[in-house]
């Protein structure tokens, strides 16, 4: 589209700069060639601000979707964390339970020892 419009602009300003073949219609000034850029301005410009409203509003819903997929990500590293440390104190218990039932059976071991 931009070629295009170039090309009928360095046209438009060619045929009326050269007099040799017929009158200039829009001389050099070229206020007519200046309407049609402001006209053409006047309706590129809300398309342009419409078309920037709505990537603005799919950046904001991406930025949500960024969001709730953070505290999803949040709430689950969360609930491993917790699990982790469950197995954790488990086997704590465990080896807890280990030792403390090692020493029960060396106390009658240590108690007739002590008595001999």
């Amino acid at each position: 589209m931009f070629i295009i419009q170039s090309a009928i602009v360095a046209a438009w300003i060619v045929l009326n700069l050269v007099e040799v073949l017929f009158k200039p219609f829009d001389p050099y000034p070229f206020i007519l060639l200046n309407l049609l850029f402001s006209t053409q301005a006047a309706y590129a410009a809300p398309i342009i601000m419409m078309s920037q409203n709505r990537s603005a509003q799919r950046d904001r819903f991406q930025a949500d979707a960024d969001f709730q997929t953070n505290v999803d990500s949040k709430k689950e590293i969360e609930e491993l964390q917790h699990h982790l440390s469950s197995i954790e104190v488990d086997k704590l218990d465990k080896i807890l339970t280990l030792v403390a039932d090692d020493r029960l059976d060396r106390v009658p071991t240590l108690l007739e020892a002590k008595a001999g």
